[in-house]
């Protein structure tokens, strides 16, 4: 399975926002930490402000914060919220299905139960799970998942 890119960064403006508990984060700053457009950003940023998971302040000194603690934000209920299509094989659309298997085909039983597999997977594991509120690097969890800081900011030369 593969996620899109838009749940990929929905998962690292959470991670980082996660991290940053202290402090509001700033589009800008996720953008030229991560190399995603702004624009990009900002539909993430208001789809997450939606569902509940983001707190957003404009103007001076504004920025995101989470709006729930990060342990009672399931991985698994992210992923479905900004997954648009879990249509894994074409027998899975109803109205587009044009397979000649259909009907025969075992394929799709098996390929359902590894896509509810993989949510239940996500479903154990919170946002708090896979952060910490350090930039340092750092292994968190059994699963060794590594939460890599933003770079540093380049300095203009002198």
């Amino acid at each position: 399975m593969r996620l899109t890119d838009y749940t990929d960064y929905t998962l690292r403006v959470l991670m980082f926002c996660a991290a940053h508990p202290e402090r509001s984060v700033t589009i800008a700053e996720l953008a030229q930490g991560y190399d995603i457009s702004k624009n990009h950003l900002m539909k993430i940023v208001n789809d997450l402000a939606r569902q509940g998971l983001l707190q957003t302040t404009r103007g001076r000194g504004g920025g995101l914060r989470l709006l729930k603690p990060a342990s009672e934000i399931r991985i698994g209920d992210v992923v479905r919220q900004s997954e648009t299509d879990f249509r894994l094989v074409e027998c899975f659309d109803a109205d587009h299905n044009t397979c000649t298997l259909t009907g025969y085909c075992m394929l799709k039983q098996v390929i359902k139960k590894a896509e509810q597999s993989f949510l239940a997977e996500l479903d154990r594991v919170t946002l708090a799970d896979i952060t910490a509120s350090s930039q340092a690097p750092m292994a968190v969890g059994s699963t060794g998942i590594r939460l890599v800081p933003l770079r540093p900011a380049k300095t203009p030369p002198s």
